[in-house]
């Protein structure tokens, strides 16, 4: 016992002696890609995934300290062949997280652009109108579901609806949304400050979890939102409730200010604080900083 605790502590000694900054920063960029990686994929099915294969991986080392041969021959052809077969089942789940890292603020940093002032004040201003439009639907308890396009594109949804491609209107949103309009039963897509498509279909949640209070539109408001990083407005048409989704989470009974902040925080970012998202490796060398003070 005591050669293995100086062997121990000679090991320690070795290491230490030779850490350097540069083994600290890769074993902290390391451990934000593992816990980047697991908070995504926590929230699909694929969680469950890692739950089983950590099951598998305790009866595999279970099994070959008591030398379970056949249990250990079992899951070691489970682990080699059984891949293929998981990225194949879960393709929709795998897709769902490289999307989510693509929007996390490393990947807009490094490939999206952003408004300009002009494209900013015109979004704002169509913002100002749907939410007036929203309101006046709510006041009527008539239904409505806005998508608002951000990073990840939604030709594929667009395809499924009616191609309208104009400016955005309180008028036209009513009437796109009135009882009884052949447009009315669906998703009006908006692209920066236009309105590109109307009667859209899209994929409804089958989170479990979801209120069984929420109708078709509000499931597939949380649908689009869990499959893209659109942000999605609904109003129902049961109590005329405002709603806003985003990332599989639902937000209820918005006043019209709440609403237009809602929207305004999330599709036109101050500028300061979107360049602050842009150079991302100044705010860790800041924090680093901070730290060491």
């Amino acid at each position: 016992m005591q050669n293995l605790l100086i062997a121990l502590g000679s090991a320690f000694m070795t290491v230490f002696n030779t850490f350097s900054w540069r083994d600290g920063l890769d074993i902290l960029i390391v451990a934000y890609l593992i816990y980047t990686v697991i908070n995504l994929l926590i929230h699909t099915r694929t969680g469950l995934l890692i739950k089983g294969a950590v099951v598998l991986l305790a009866a595999y080392f279970l099994s070959t300290a008591l030398q379970l041969r056949t249990i250990k021959f079992l899951i070691d052809y489970l682990f080699r062949y059984g891949l293929v077969v998981l990225v194949v089942i879960f393709q929709p789940e795998l897709r769902t997280v490289l999307e989510r890292i693509g929007r996390t603020e490393l990947g807009r940093s490094l490939f999206i652009s952003r408004l300009g002032n002009t494209e900013q004040d015109a979004q704002r201003k169509a913002i100002d109108i749907i939410t007036s439009a929203a309101v006046s639907l709510s006041n009527t308890y008539t239904g409505a579901l806005i998508v608002f396009e951000k990073e990840t594109p939604l030709a594929d949804i667009i395809a499924t609806g009616t191609t309208i491609d104009a400016e955005v209107s309180e008028e036209l949103i009513g009437n796109i949304f009135y009882k009884g309009a052949p447009l009315h039963d669906g998703a009006v897509i908006v692209r920066k400050d236009r309105i590109v498509a109307a009667a859209c279909l899209l994929p409804v949640s089958h989170n479990l979890e979801i209120s069984r209070e929420m109708g078709t539109r509000h499931r597939a408001a949380l649908g689009i939102s869990e499959n893209t990083d659109a942000l999605v407005l609904v109003v129902s048409e049961e109590n005329g409730y405002i709603s806003v989704a985003q990332n599989g989470i639902i937000v209820r009974q918005l006043d019209k200010n709440r609403t237009f902040q809602m929207l305004t925080d999330e599709l036109c970012p101050k500028k300061d604080e979107d360049e602050e998202n842009q150079i991302w490796y100044k705010r860790i060398l800041k924090n680093a900083q901070g730290s060491k003070q």
